[in-house]
C-alpha cells in the first residue's frame, strides 16, 4: 500500500479489534499480557483488554503511540464442554447444510436460485429419513424381528429373553416386540430436535443491529434496496438471523423422522392383516397409512416452501407449523405403536422385517437430487460464469453427494456392525448364521468402499509425484527471492517443499469431484445389483469366474469392515474428545470452518457460530466509534478475517467510514471466494473493498490457508494485497538472527515487521479522530453497548503483541 500523505501526526482514540482464526487462542496470548480484563462479553464469547487499558478512553495519552489493542475470542462458540463432541455424529448434516450456500452466484435468476435451494433442502431431509431408517433398522429389524425372533440368537442373549419368541410372553408377538424397539428410533428423533432447540437459543438467537433500512441499503419499508445501492447478501439485515426458517424445517424434520418410525411400525402390522384378509385391523392399517402419507407430504411442502428471508429481520414463527406438524408426526406414531402392539397370535418374523426397499428408495432420490442439482447449477454457472468457481459451478452438487456418502458410511456402518455382533461368525447377509441380516443394498454399498479406495489410489499418487516435481522447480525461485545470500540447498529444499505443499489446497476441487462423482457412478451400480440379484455380492457371483466370485467375496467382506471401521473412528474420536480437550479443539477446528454458515438447509446440522459471532463484532465496532468519534482497524487471523468482513459488511454507512480492514493469513478468496461465489467472489468482495474506507491483506506463499484476495486499484484506492511476505523472513544465520528463523506458514504473522507497518498505514488513512468524549449515539443503533463490564481474568500464558493464531 502506497504511504499516506505526509501530514502532522493525528491524535484521538484509535482501536485494534483483534480476531483469532480457527483453533482459538487465549486473550493473554493475543494482547501479549498475563494480566487481561473482560470488557464485554460472557465465558462463551467475550471482548478482552490489557487490564493496563481498561480505561484507555479517559486516558488520551493512551492512543499516543498507537491503537489500544482488544481480543475476541470465539473459540467457546466451537470448542467449549466435551458434549460438543457429539456434534461429530451430525457431520453429513454439517456437509448437506455447506451446499446450500456453494450456489453460483446469479443475475435475474431467482427461479432457479429458489429451485436449487428447495433441491439442497430435500436432499437434507432424504438424509434426516436415513438416518431414522437407519435406527429402525437396528432396533426393529435386526434386533425385535429377527434376533428376538430366532431362538438360536435369542437364546444367547439373556437381556433378549423376555422378547424372545419363544418364551411366550405379551412380548414374545412381533408387533408389541416393534412396538417397544421404536423407542430407541422416536428417542434419536426427539433429541434431535431437543439439541436444534437449546442450540439456537445458546448460539443463533442474538440479533443483528438494529440499524434502520437505509443503513442496510433497504426502503425505509424493508421491501426493497435503496436505489443506486443493492446490498451484497452478507450485508442484508436478516442474513445473520434465520430463527423462522430454522424453525419450520426444525418442525418438518422431526415430523419426518417420528414418520419414518411410524410407517416401520405399520407397514409390518398392516401387511399381516392384509396378508390374514380384512376386518377392523386392516381398515385400521389403512387409515394410519393414509395419515402418515398425507402429514408426510405436509412435511415437505413446509421444506419445499421459500427459504430464508434476508433481505429483512424477519421475527416471525409459523407456529401452526411449528406446532401442528411435529404434535400430528408424534400422535400418529403413538396409534402406530398401539395398532402394531394389537393381538396376533399367529404372526411369526422370519427373514428380514418387510420394507426394506426404503434404502434403495432413498439411495435413488438422493442420486435424482444431486444430478438435478447439478443441472440447475451449471445453468446458473453459464449465465454468471466465474474463473475461480470450483468445479465449474457444481461444488455445491459435489459436497451434497459427499454428504450422501457419509450419511451412507454411518447408518450402513452401524448396521453392519449390529448385524456382526448378532450373527457371531458368520458373514450378515449369507444366511449362514442365525439372522438374515441387513437390507441387501447396505451389502453392496460397503462392497463398493474398496473400489472407490482404489479408484482415489490413482489421484493421490499423482499429486504427490507432482507435488515433488514442484518441490524440486521452485529451488532457484527460493534462493532468487533471497538474493545475496549464500545458497544452503537443505535449506532451500525445505522452504520449496513447504510452498509447494501449501498449493496442495488448490487441488481440493479435483479431488472433490473424483470422490464424488466416483460415489454417485457406484452408488448407482450397488442399487443396480440389489434389485438386479436380490442377494448379496458374493452370493450373487456365485456362480461366475473364480477371480470375479473372489473378488467379489473380498469387497464384500473389506467392505463390511471398512464401513463398521469407519463408524467406530467417529465414535471412538468423539468420546476421546469428550475427555480430551486437546481432541476437543481440534473437532472444534473442523466446526469453525464447517459451521460458519447458517442452517438454512439442515436444522440438525451443528449450530452456527457466526449468528453470534458477527453481531457481536458488529454491535462493538459500532457502539465504540459512536461513542468516541475514534478510528477503528480490525485486525482478522484466518477465519477471524471472514467473521470481520462479515461484521464491516453488517455496519451502517457511517460507521464503514471510520473502520479499516486488516487481513492476514484470510482464506477469502482461495477458499470461500471458489467454494461460495455467490457470497464471496469477485462482486462481493470488489463493493467490499469500494464501501471500506481502506482495506490491507498479506499473504505468504507457504500459507496451505491464506491467500491474495486480488482486488486491484479501484476508484483511486490502493491495491488490497501486499506483496507476498517472504517466510522465512530471514534465509540464513545473520548477527542479528543467529539461530534459523522458523518457516511460519499460517501462523503468527505479527511476527513479521510489515505487520506493524500496514496497520499504522491504515490507521493514519482513516479520518481524524473527533474530541473525546463524543456523546453521541452510533448511527442506525438504539441502544449502545457498554464499554466495560464484568470483571476479567488473568492469564500466565504471554505471546506476541496482536497474536491471533490458528
Amino acid at each position: 500500500m502506497p504511504p499516506a500523505p505526509s501530514e502532522p501526526a493525528r491524535r484521538g482514540a484509535a482501536l485494534e479489534l483483534l480476531v483469532h482464526g480457527v483453533g482459538g487462542t487465549t486473550p493473554e496470548a493475543m494482547l501479549d499480557d498475563p494480566r487481561t480484563v473482560r470488557v464485554t462479553g460472557d465465558e462463551t464469547a467475550a471482548i478482552y483488554r490489557r487490564a493496563a487499558d481498561r480505561d484507555a478512553e479517559r486516558e488520551p495519552e493512551r492512543f499516543a503511540d498507537g491503537p489500544v489493542p482488544e481480543a475476541y475470542c470465539w473459540s467457546g462458540l466451537t470448542s467449549g464442554n466435551g458434549s460438543r463432541a457429539l456434534w461429530l455424529l451430525l457431520l453429513p448434516f454439517m456437509v448437506a447444510n455447506l451446499a446450500h450456500w456453494m450456489r453460483p452466484p446469479a443475475q435475474r435468476q431467482a427461479t432457479a436460485v429458489r429451485l436449487y435451494g428447495v433441491l439442497v433442502r430435500l436432499v437434507a431431509l432424504s438424509l434426516t429419513v436415513l438416518l431414522t431408517a437407519a435406527a429402525c433398522e437396528v432396533a426393529l429389524d435386526l434386533v425385535a424381528w429377527q434376533c428376538a425372533g430366532s431362538s438360536a440368537c435369542a437364546g444367547s442373549r439373556a437381556w433378549l429373553g423376555f422378547l424372545a419368541a419363544d418364551d411366550g410372553g405379551w412380548w414374545s408377538q412381533p408387533g408389541r416386540r416393534l412396538a417397544l424397539a421404536a423407542v430407541p428410533p422416536a428417542a434419536l428423533v426427539v433429541l434431535l430436535w431437543y439439541l436444534s432447540n437449546r442450540t439456537w437459543s445458546a448460539y443463533e438467537a442474538q440479533r443483528p443491529p438494529r440499524g434502520g433500512p437505509e443503513a442496510h441499503g433497504m426502503r425505509p419499508d424493508g421491501t426493497g434496496a435503496v436505489p443506486g445501492e443493492i446490498r451484497p447478501p452478507l450485508g442484508r439485515p436478516g442474513f445473520w438471523y434465520g430463527r423462522r426458517l430454522v424453525a419450520r424445517l426444525r418442525a418438518a424434520h422431526t415430523a419426518a423422522g417420528l414418520l419414518t418410525v411410524a410407517a416401520a411400525l405399520t407397514g409390518a402390522a398392516a401387511r399381516e392383516d392384509r396378508a390374514e384378509g380384512g376386518g377392523l385391523a386392516t381398515a385400521l392399517g389403512w387409515a394410519l397409512e393414509a395419515g402418515i402419507g398425507l402429514t408426510g407430504a405436509l412435511a415437505v411442502w413446509a421444506v419445499c416452501r421459500r427459504g430464508r428471508s434476508e433481505r429483512r429481520l424477519d421475527h416471525r414463527l409459523d407456529r401452526a407449523q411449528v406446532t401442528w406438524l411435529p404434535t400430528a408426526a408424534g400422535t400418529l406414531l403413538l396409534l402406530s405403536a398401539g395398532y402394531a402392539a394389537w393381538s396376533r397370535p399367529g404372526w411369526r418374523s422370519f427373514g428380514t422385517l418387510p420394507g426394506d426397499v426404503t434404502f434403495s428408495v432413498l439411495t435413488t432420490a438422493q442420486g435424482a437430487l444431486v444430478l438435478a442439482m447439478a443441472a440447475v447449477a451449471l445453468r446458473l454457472h453459464r449465465r454468471s460464469p466465474g474463473g475461480r468457481t470450483v468445479l465449474y459451478g457444481l461444488g455445491g452438487p459435489a459436497v451434497a453427494m459427499l454428504a450422501c456418502a457419509l450419511g451412507g458410511v454411518m447408518t450402513g456402518g452401524v448396521s453392519q456392525r449390529v448385524a456382526d455382533w448378532l450373527d457371531g461368525p458368520a458373514t450378515p447377509g449369507t444366511g449362514q448364521g442365525p439372522i438374515a441380516g441387513p437390507p441387501v443394498l447396505l451389502s453392496w454399498q460397503a462392497s463398493v468402499i474398496p473400489v472407490l479406495l482404489v479408484l482415489l489410489l490413482v489421484p493421490t499418487l499423482w499429486l504427490a509425484a507432482r507435488t515433488a516435481v514442484r518441490a524440486r522447480r521452485l529451488g532457484p525461485v527460493v534462493e532468487a527471492e533471497y538474493e545475496g545470500e549464500r545458497p544452503d540447498p537443505v535449506r532451500t529444499r525445505r522452504i520449496a517443499a513447504t510452498r509447494a505443499r501449501a498449493r496442495l489446497t488448490d487441488a481440493a476441487p479435483a479431488l472433490l469431484g473424483t470422490v464424488s462423482g466416483a460415489t454417485l457412478l457406484l452408488g448407482t451400480g450397488a442399487v443396480a445389483g440389489a434389485w438386479a440379484e436380490g442377494a448379496v455380492p458374493g452370493q450373487a457371483f456365485a456362480g461366475a469366474h473364480p477371480f470375479v466370485r473372489a473378488a467379489a467375496e473380498t469387497a464384500q467382506a473389506l467392505g463390511s469392515w471398512l464401513v463398521g471401521l469407519g463408524f467406530l473412528v467417529l465414535v471412538t474420536w468423539g468420546r476421546r474428545a469428550y475427555k480430551d480437550a486437546s481432541a476437543r479443539r481440534t473437532i472444534g477446528i473442523l466446526w469453525d470452518v464447517g459451521t460458519f454458515w447458517p442452517r438454512a438447509a439442515h436444522p440438525f446440522a451443528p449450530p452456527c457460530y457466526a449468528e453470534r459471532a458477527v453481531p457481536d463484532l458488529a454491535w462493538r465496532m459500532s457502539s465504540w466509534t459512536g461513542r468516541t468519534g475514534g478510528r477503528l482497524v480490525i485486525s482478522g487471523h484466518s477465519q477471524g478475517s471472514v467473521l470481520a468482513a462479515a461484521a464491516v459488511w453488517q455496519l451502517p454507512a457511517g460507521t464503514r467510514r471510520r473502520v479499516a480492514l486488516l487481513t492476514y493469513g484470510s482464506p477469502l478468496e482461495r477458499l470461500y471466494g471458489r467454494w461460495f461465489p455467490a457470497y464471496f467472489g469477485p462482486a462481493p468482495l470488489g463493493a467490499l473493498h469500494r464501501e471500506l474506507h481502506c482495506w490491507r491483506n498479506l499473504w505468504r506463499r507457504t500459507d496451505p490457508i491464506g491467500g491474495p484476495v486480488n482486488l486491484p486499484a479501484e476508484g483511486g484506492k490502493p491495491e488490497v494485497d501486499h506483496r507476498a511476505l517472504r517466510d522465512p523472513v530471514v534465509y540464513g544465520r545473520t548477527p542479528k538472527h543467529p539461530l534459523p528463523e522458523p518457516i511460519l506458514g499460517h501462523g503468527d504473522y505479527q511476527a513479521d515487521p510489515v505487520f506493524a507497518k500496514e496497520r499504522t498505514v491504515l490507521l493514519d488513512r482513516l479520518p481524524p479522530a473527533l474530541p473525546l468524549p463524543a456523546p453521541r449515539t452510533p448511527e442506525g443503533y438504539e441502544d449502545e453497548a457498554p464499554d466495560s463490564g464484568e470483571g476479567g481474568g488473568s492469564g500466565t500464558a504471554p505471546g506476541s503483541a496482536g497474536r491471533s493464531s490458528g
